[in-house]
């Protein structure tokens, strides 16, 4: 069974497929999302470690998905790599407002996707394992003596 799952979220095709095919090596399972209410649909019942997220979608841009999510605690601990094409200041503010954890600047490179993945993966392990052993602490905490 995959440890990780990833939300690839771009409303063209052919960037879904490369994203796809770039990941094929990568221990995870992969669901994708082609609209910005597709991906909050998505991340609500695939629950992804983390979002592969386009900034230019309908219905709701990546902007506001990442937003959206941040600001619902059920979905906040999702990872958010912002894939765009974007790379005037003001856009990469906006990403950092709307709480984005990191970019990756279209056109996409193999070598740098699989790193930046992998380390957002390695990251969102500890925050779980750490999350995990808080709740473990607390509960002993809780426990009559």
């Amino acid at each position: 069974m995959p440890s990780h799952r990833i939300l690839i979220a771009d409303d063209n095709a052919a960037n879904r497929e490369l994203l796809e095919a770039y990941l094929v090596d990568v221990d995870c399972e992969i669901e994708t999302a082609v609209d910005g209410q597709d991906t909050l649909d998505k991340v609500a019942s695939f629950h992804p470690d983390l979002l592969l997220l386009d900034v230019m979608m309908p219905k709701l841009s990546g902007f506001e998905v990442c937003r959206k999510l941040k600001d619902d605690p059920k979905t906040s601990k999702v990872m958010v790599l912002m894939v765009t094409a974007l790379n005037e200041l003001g856009d990469i503010e906006r990403g950092v407002d709307a709480g984005t954890d990191d970019f990756l600047s279209k056109p996409i490179n193999k070598i740098g996707l699989l790193k930046r993945v992998g380390t957002m993966l390695k990251f969102k392990s500890v925050t779980d394992e750490l999350e995990r052993l808080r709740a473990y602490i607390r509960e002993m905490e809780e426990q009559p003596r």
